[in-house]
This record gives structure tokens, C-alpha cells and sequence, in this order.
């Protein structure tokens, strides 16, 4: 709260969530771990192939946090708030392992 109260400009709280990327030989394994990425809750997970044939699939939940908490050096939340958000990502933290 200390350096949040001293900063000057914007202030974003931003939580990121679990990105695994897995190099497959053939397109029918990257379509098969798609499927059980999807299955088990990962629904930003895709497949990219690259201009080289090089085939990559990326596993990625949707546990994103992205909150602003000041503005300009102005606080624009309560302590409270803040102390919230924080058990939240820490919460989506936990989902991630």
C-alpha cells in the first residue's frame, strides 16, 4: 500500500495465468492434446504452425486479472478492494498448479 500510495501514474494490478507450449512432430498430436487441454478446463488452449511446418501447441487457462487501482497517482479504490483482489489472484494462483 506504501508504494502504491507514492506512485505517480497509473497503477494496474495484473495477474497472468498458466502457459505451457509443447513442440509436436505431427498435427494429429497436437490436435489430440488440444482436445485434452480443452477437456480439462484450458479453453484459450490452440494450435499454430509455423511458416517453417514447425507445429505448436499452447496450453492456457482463462484465469486472467487485469484491474487498474489509480489513475494519474490517484487512488480509485479502497485498501479493502485491493486486499480482495489479492485473495483473488492468489486463488487463481493455486488454479494454476
Amino acid at each position: 500500500m506504501t508504494a502504491l500510495e507514492k506512485a505517480t501514474g497509473d497503477v494496474v494490478l495484473k495477474f497472468e495465468p498458466f502457459v505451457l507450449h509443447v513442440m509436436c512432430q505431427e498435427l494429429q498430436d497436437a490436435q489430440l492434446l488440444h482436445s485434452v487441454a480443452v477437456a480439462s478446463g484450458f479453453r484459450n488452449s490452440g494450435i499454430t504452425v509455423g511458416q517453417g511446418g514447425k507445429i505448436m501447441m499452447a496450453v492456457r487457462s482463462t484465469h486472467c486479472l487485469e484491474v487498474p487501482l489509480s489513475h494519474k497517482g490517484k487512488l480509485m479504490v479502497s485498501e479493502e478492494y485491493i486486499e480482495f483482489l489479492i485473495d483473488i489472484a492468489n486463488r487463481k494462483m493455486e488454479e494454476n498448479t
